[in-house]
């Protein structure tokens, strides 16, 4: 049950080269229409699928919680696909999502920056100065999601195992280099342990997004969590012994958790700013 994960900067030609990896392999394209196309099953709008995919979240205000909420569903829904195996992931932290999984195949795509606007350019029919602003504003927005939500670079190359510059290499060679990659005994090999771990991530995911959804966890931030075979345990702070309580509760209630345990401390942060 292999799964290659692509990242990528905006106008390298990678989803051309994704989806014919997908096709050959005859594996499943996990990408944003996969996404869009499961939203409703998982209650998310398309404005709202729109608004927080691959864009760094924020937990400030009780809408920002929401799209935090939404961002963790999109998560949850690339999770269970991958549960299957034989997937692509296009984007969306594929690679930091499934880090613990031993039969993933990470790739990086960039190339040229002016490459990149000529390409955009012409993909779109726009003036290559909008082409520009686009691409810069993408690769921001990108490198913040990846910066902010799994805490690393996200052109640092040692979280891949090829980064492919498409300025230099041609589609084909790239296409079989990558279908060869993923023949690779140690990858192509379901790993006995990827079930487990995936199933263990999706239980985090479902608990996260609980306790973002929960209107009464007003100024909920969000726990540490670790999840092994339905235990789990949290740690973290929250500002009131009752919400305290309610936040138990709430990860009591989900589905597939066998036992809660928890190291949460009560600190009211506003009282404390006010003081100061």
């Amino acid at each position: 049950m292999a799964i290659i994960t692509v990242s990528r900067e905006m106008g390298t030609g990678a989803y051309h080269i994704a989806s014919e990896v997908a096709q050959k392999l005859k594996y499943t394209l996990v990408d944003g229409e996969r996404i869009k196309s499961l939203a409703a099953k998982y209650s998310l709008t398309p404005d709202v699928l729109t608004m927080v995919d691959e864009k760094p979240p924020s937990y400030v205000t009780a809408e920002d919680r929401k799209r935090a909420a939404a961002l963790n569903v999109i998560e949850l829904i690339i999770l269970e696909l991958s549960r299957k195996g034989n997937v692509v992931i296009y984007g969306r932290g594929g690679q930091d999502l499934l880090k613990d999984c031993k039969n993933i195949l990470r790739l990086r795509f960039i190339a040229d920056f002016e490459e990149r606007v000529e390409r955009f350019a012409e993909r779109e029919w726009i003036d290559p100065d909008m082409a520009r602003s686009l691409i810069r504003r993408s690769d921001h927005q990108r490198g913040g999601f990846t910066h902010f939500y799994y805490d690393r670079a996200w052109d640092d190359p040692n979280y891949y195992d090829l980064v492919f510059n498409t300025s230099r290499l041609s589609a084909p060679t790239i296409i079989d280099c990558i279908i060869a990659a993923a023949k690779e005994p140690s990858i192509k090999d379901s790993d006995k342990s990827t079930v487990a771990l995936i199933d263990s991530a999706i239980l985090t995911k479902k608990i996260e997004a609980a306790l973002l959804n929960a209107p009464f966890l007003e100024d909920y931030r969000p726990f540490s969590i670790s999840v092994q075979k339905g235990a789990v345990s949290i740690s973290g702070y929250i500002v009131s012994e009752a919400q305290k309580k309610a936040a138990i509760d709430i990860i009591k209630s989900v589905k597939g958790v066998t036992s809660v345990t928890e190291d949460i401390h009560v600190f009211d942060y506003k009282v404390y700013k006010e003081r100061m």
